[in-house]
């Protein structure tokens, strides 16, 4: 039993979470004949099988089960150790990976990093524009230590706490006919062309959805990456959008666009930090997360 490495054990929670050794191997950035030779030493050394060959991937055996466990509950130790042992080191220095949505880099990350950088300069920060269903794979993978995304979005495998609320906002011309309005539903909205981010982004998956739910289609006239394309299509009439209110404090004036409250009870987003364990983070990360869920200066009202 002295035999086992971390990399195997790493390995086979990875194909535990995949169910594919190809899946697994693509993951752990090894070739696919030597994660199966892996599995099959591992298996020799515990004298059991610990998974069942399938067609079309793999399954636990209930050894395999058994196996997963401990392999899990090692690799956290291990961490644990690791972030409390990264308290002795000399000073607070380091570095904190971050994978966030487009919504948090514009609105809240640039004063919160700036503040966090003053009180640890030591501490370099790497952030990552990602939608929030990216962010969420890359803190689960490993690719980054925290991520920040959209509540709504499921990361049933992270550890999650409230960070900032948002308001979507209808965004419109200032001579659109829905400009108008004080607050709207947005299938009240939905005779409109629209102009949205590409389909694969959890802002845009959202919209659908609630459309959908009220018997409506977004009519998607153009998709683009970034909000301000966004704001200037729309700046153009080539449309209507959804955006959160707190990117807009530059375009508005600027573009002379007009936003109109959406009332619809899921148009007040709550973004999360997410982590796989925070007691598992190194002490840079940890103080990074704490910086972040600590009581700031009230947002404006919704």
């Amino acid at each position: 039993m002295q035999r086992f490495d971390f990399v195997t054990l790493k390995l086979f929670v990875a194909i535990a979470d995949e169910g594919r050794l190809t899946a697994a191997a693509e993951r752990e950035h090894l070739a696919v004949a030597a994660v199966s030779k892996r599995v099959s030493d591992l298996e020799a050394l515990v004298g059991t099988d610990l998974l069942y060959r399938r067609p079309r991937g793999v399954e636990l055996t209930p050894a395999g089960r058994a196996f997963l466990h401990h392999a899990r509950r090692i690799l956290e130790d291990v961490a644990r150790m690791q972030a409390e042992l990264s308290e002795y080191g000399e000073g607070v220095r380091g570095h904190v990976r971050i994978h966030s949505n487009t919504s948090a880099i514009i609105a809240f990350l640039p004063q919160d990093l700036s503040a966090f950088a003053l009180t640890y300069p030591q501490i370099k920060i790497d952030l990552q524009e990602r939608t929030s269903s990216e962010a969420i794979t890359a803190v689960r993978d490993g690719v980054a230590d925290i991520g920040i995304f959209a509540s709504h979005v499921a990361a049933d495998e992270l550890e999650v706490m409230p960070y900032r609320r948002d308001q979507l906002v209808l965004v419109t011309p200032q001579d659109h006919p829905l400009a108008v309005h004080r607050q709207l539903h947005l299938h009240q909205a939905a005779e409109y062309d629209f102009v949205g981010l590409q389909q694969d982004t959890s802002l845009q998956s959202l919209l659908h959805e609630q459309a959908s739910q009220a018997g409506r289609t977004l009519r998607m006239r153009i998709q683009v990456r970034s909000f301000d394309a966004i704001c200037r299509m729309i700046h153009y009439g080539m449309g209507v959008g959804v955006l959160p209110r707190q990117t807009l404090y530059r375009d508005l004036k600027d573009l002379k666009l007009c936003m109109i409250p959406l009332a619809d009870e899921w148009a007040k987003r709550e973004l999360v930090v997410g982590m796989r364990h925070y007691a598992t983070l190194p002490l840079v990360a940890r103080h990074l997360v704490d910086h972040l869920l600590a009581p700031h200066t009230p947002e404006q009202p919704l």
